[in-house]
């Protein structure tokens, strides 16, 4: 039977084979060019699931996460319209490490139970794998062990600083307290399986995404049929089991 381990995420039942579906969880740094290369995997037919977007989504009005935060930050934070004001919340955060650790307390849970749905509907699909775009993946550590690949899109620092002015129209100082805020890229690429260098020419960070899709794409067998043989042998109490296993795989 799957069991819950403290974040909320399914540990899965006992392995009853090696062919399975799997996760791959991607991050990158401020600047380093993140967005880019998971639009390639996209062009390539990849489910990709988006934290950033599912945070959005999980604190809108009448969500759980909606009301908590409002009790806690006060109706200040709200537009006119009623939505949470988003720049308003973030300065306030930024500033209160301890309020950063009350909204992520709050909102966390919503995001993974919303993952966990879209890893669902993957499965069900048959997808090959599913890639995860979390972009404190590092940051947290705590979603790591549920990978069996994962990926930091690079660049250097003074590559990422550069385009970080650029890009927000900000002074030095400006950039470089935005990139303190995050664990340096040159700590996260010691923590994933894969790197993908995107410091240089953007055809040559494609054709590194080409490749890293490839090898994944040839990493194991297709699902469907195992799928069906499962929910006809095992009926579907066993056929539950048998996906809650290959989610966190």
């Amino acid at each position: 039977m799957a069991e819950h381990d403290s974040a909320g995420w399914v540990n899965p039942c006992p392995a009853a084979g090696e062919s399975r579906m799997f996760l791959v969880g991607l991050s990158g740094g401020i600047a380093s060019g993140k967005s880019m290369v998971v639009a390639v995997f996209r062009e390539l037919g990849c489910a990709v699931i988006d934290a950033d977007v599912i945070a959005r989504q999980v604190v809108q009005p009448h969500f759980l996460a909606y009301q908590q935060i409002v009790h806690y930050f006060g109706t200040e934070i709200l537009l006119e319209s009623g939505e949470i004001n988003r720049e308003a919340l973030g300065n306030i955060i930024f500033s209160h490490p301890k309020k950063r650790q009350v909204l992520n307390s709050i909102t966390h849970p919503e995001i993974q139970k919303e993952m966990l749905k879209q890893i669902f509907k993957y499965f069900v699909l048959g997808y090959r794998y599913v890639i995860l775009d979390i972009p404190l993946l590092f940051e947290t550590n705590k979603l790591t062990k549920f990978m069996k690949h994962t990926i930091l899109v690079y660049c250097d620092p003074q590559t990422q600083l550069s385009r970080l002015m650029k890009r927000n129209g900000l002074s030095q100082s400006e950039a470089e307290a935005r990139i303190a805020s995050q664990l340096p890229l040159d700590e996260k690429r010691k923590l994933a399986t894969h790197v993908i260098d995107n410091s240089g020419d953007w055809e040559s960070t494609r054709r590194h995404v080409l490749k890293l899709h490839g090898q994944l794409e040839d990493s194991l067998d297709f699902l469907l049929v195992r799928l069906a043989a499962v929910t006809a042998l095992a009926g579907i109490g066993g056929a539950v089991c048998f996906l809650l296993r290959h989610f966190v795989s």
